[in-house]
């Protein structure tokens, strides 16, 4: 009797079922802790704070708290740096200044709604950047998805009335393209290169380059005592810093460097729109800007898409697996043979 070579349906090993989970999940609570960041710096900067501070503050301590992952990993691996540098180096420049950099940048020049719509286009860049290296198309929930993701982000943040401005859309499209960056990079994170190393050494170059700039001039330094009001408290202006830096970024890094490899770059890029959805809900609750109605709708929109995006990764995932289910030469003997 000879074993036959007909393809059969193959079940995930709820390892990795559980690891998406928990990505999923990852990934929803780095977004949450990344948008607590603008309404805790918003009032620091109206009450006199430059953004070179902040940021070098920002960077500087939460590298540093998660610096103990970084030296482990360095003292565990001989060559630690020589192999990995360059990928953290491109971290540090893209994933965490370039990001700042480049939206504060733009948002100069344009409206914050209009910077925040251009740099969160970075799904659909990485959608495009798919279909190139692979030469094949998005499906149609993909399609989909992306589309309905980026009108609920148009209406979420609200463009109405604002007036086009060509530097400041390079500017925030350069600000979309490290954000692409950040979830390209970070899905090479893994048993070679801890997520939490990465993390904390992009971020520390980050404060470097910042301080850098800083120091020469171009960007200004000032961190004056100040007090800020939050949530019709008048708190110290250390507070908002410490938790902009110690939980804000800390979290919002930490959390989406495990995150993105369990769940792939695509998925986690969408994921990552929720990250507008909460914004609104901590300047509504600290700063007292009610969202409107329509906003509310985008926000739904903005799920829907995502579910979409979501549903067409785990069909993509079941069809590969059975697709490349084999068997041994011994009637009986299924052997999966995982995606790379």
């Amino acid at each position: 009797m000879t074993a036959s070579t007909a393809p059969l349906p193959i079940v995930l090993p709820a390892r990795s079922r559980d690891g998406r989970t928990s990505g999923l999940i990852m990934a929803v609570a780095s977004a949450l802790a990344f948008s607590s960041s603008g309404p805790f710096v918003k009032p620091l900067l109206e009450a006199g704070w430059s953004l070179g501070a902040a940021l070098v503050i920002r960077m500087g301590v939460s590298g540093l708290i998660l610096a103990p992952a970084l030296v482990m990993a360095i003292r565990r691996e001989r060559g630690f740096l020589r192999r990995h540098g360059l990928l953290i180096l491109g971290f540090g420049l893209t994933a965490v200044a370039g990001c700042q950099l480049f939206f504060f940048s733009a948002m100069q020049r344009m409206p914050v709604a209009v910077a925040l719509l251009i740099q969160y286009l970075a799904p659909v860049l990485l959608v495009i950047l798919a279909w190139i290296r692979t030469r094949r198309a998005p499906s149609l929930r993909v399609i989909l998805g992306s589309i309905i993701a980026i009108t609920g982000l148009v209406l979420v943040v609200d463009i109405s009335g604002a007036a086009f401005d060509l530097l400041g859309t390079l500017l925030a499209l350069a600000a979309a393209v490290c954000v692409g960056a950040y979830f390209l990079i970070s899905e090479r994170a893994g048993d070679r290169l801890p997520p939490l190393a990465l993390a904390s050494g992009g971020l520390l170059t980050g404060a470097v380059l910042i301080g850098l700039l800083c120091a020469i001039g171009v960007l200004p330094f000032a961190a004056p005592s100040v007090t800020v009001v939050l949530a019709g408290l008048e708190v110290p202006g250390w507070m908002p810093i410490v938790w902009v830096s110690a939980v804000a970024t800390t979290l919002g890094y930490a959390l989406g460097v495990m995150a993105v490899p369990r769940i792939g770059s695509r998925v986690a890029s969408f994921v990552g729109l929720s990250e507008v959805l909460f914004a609104l809900g901590f300047a509504w609750l600290l700063l007292g800007e009610t969202p409107v109605p329509i906003q509310f709708a985008g926000g739904a929109l903005i799920l829907v898409g995502v579910v979409l995006v979501r549903l067409d990764d785990g069909a993509m995932r079941t069809t590969t697996a059975v697709a490349q289910v084999g068997f041994t030469s011994e009637p009986g003997e299924a052997r999966a043979v995982r995606a790379p």
